[in-house]
């Protein structure tokens, strides 16, 4: 099984003066999944784009060292069986205010650095990859980033933010950015969960627990724009959690879905019909999200041929994680979040024919 990528070369760097107890700094590397899914494949970069944000960063990527493993596993676990009524602590204040990246950073991760959180008081179970797929939605991105960052760390999660930004005006390929963000993030740490984020999605109740089962869970249950209703079934889109082993035994996302609509439906089946599990979902009452509506963003234009793949029942391992397409042009480890920035190819309908052995 092979990922084709291409990369900008690996260098050896330092990071900039910064220290901690808990702290320890390491560079790009390659990454094998316990799956045997080998994550590299390295040549020159053929861009050198613009400045993304204006926001602080460092030269490396930064992880606990040996001190954080000898604490005691933190205390994360709420009753969503039988929620009762929410009450102060579980409700979530969404700010709805824009401020600039600096100021989000001084108030919410002003002890660590290059994208990477953690407790510091206790070790987590598991090690959080949260992938956002991204392009032009700067104001959606700063809303975001200060509600989920107070979030999550409430939550003593050890977490890391990738934003997935797909350079150039071909078709926006979420689902593709989402494997993106998959291969690049396990070339930097050992993350055994993995939740796929609309970037315009924000979190209401803090017992929404932002881990990983057994089971892939849907996150966005009820969301304000839909008034707070599940809007059918087998809906799996706007925010999803994997465990690591269930990723890869989906074989990811589908690349395949240009525009907007289908990708969700695709991995829902992926899910039920190769990995042969169910999906998981939180109460109503705890699974809610507030939808950013401003920041004048226009939607990507819909798929025209979603409901042809859909429909056509193709074989899943013809496409997925192990044949995702993309030139990497930058890496960059904003202490905000870590920033993946690529480009990918657009197909036509004959090639996608063509991939997925479709008839007619």
């Amino acid at each position: 099984m092979s990922i084709t990528s291409t990369t900008m070369p690996t260098t050896s760097t330092t990071m900039s003066s910064i220290t901690s107890e808990n702290m320890t700094t390491v560079n790009i590397k390659t990454a094998t999944s316990s799956n045997n899914l080998t994550l590299n494949a390295t040549t020159t970069v053929v861009y050198d784009p613009p400045p993304f944000v204006n926001a602080s960063y460092l030269s490396t990527f930064t992880q606990p060292n040996d001190t954080y493993y000898q604490l005691p596993f933190c205390d994360a676990s709420t009753n969503v069986t039988t929620p009762k009524p929410p009450t102060s602590s579980h409700v979530v204040n969404v700010n709805y205010s824009i401020v600039e990246f600096s100021d989000i950073e001084k108030a919410h991760f002003n002890n660590h650095s290059a994208g990477h959180w953690w407790p510091s008081q206790c070790q987590t179970e598991q090690r959080l990859a949260l992938i956002i797929c991204y392009r032009q939605r700067e104001e959606h991105l700063k809303l975001f980033l200060n509600n989920i960052h107070p979030f999550l760390q409430k939550q003593q999660l050890d977490y890391t933010i990738f934003v997935v930004n797909q350079h150039g005006k071909n078709l926006f390929n979420r689902a593709a950015l989402f494997n993106v963000g998959y291969i690049e993030a396990m070339k930097l740490y050992n993350y055994t969960c993995f939740i796929f984020h609309d970037v315009d999605l924000l979190p209401e109740d803090y017992r929404n627990l932002y881990k990983c089962g057994d089971k892939p869970r849907h996150m966005s249950v009820a969301v304000d724009k839909f008034n707070y209703k599940l809007l059918y079934s087998t809906l799996f889109g706007g925010v999803t959690a994997f465990q690591q082993q269930d990723f890869l035994g989906a074989h990811g996302y589908s690349t395949v879905y240009q525009g907007w609509g289908g990708e969700d439906d695709d991995m829902y089946n992926r899910v039920v019909n190769k990995l042969k599990k169910a999906i998981s979902r939180y109460p109503i009452e705890i699974a809610r999200y507030k939808m950013i509506r401003n920041g004048g963003h226009v939607a990507s234009r819909a798929n025209p041929y979603r409901h042809k793949i859909l429909y056509s029942k193709y074989n899943f391992s013809l496409d997925g994680i192990n044949n995702t397409e993309y030139t990497l042009h930058e890496i960059k480890f904003y202490n905000l979040f870590i920033l993946v920035n690529v480009t990918l190819n657009e197909l036509t309908w004959d090639q996608i024919k063509q991939k997925l052995q479709i008839k007619g």
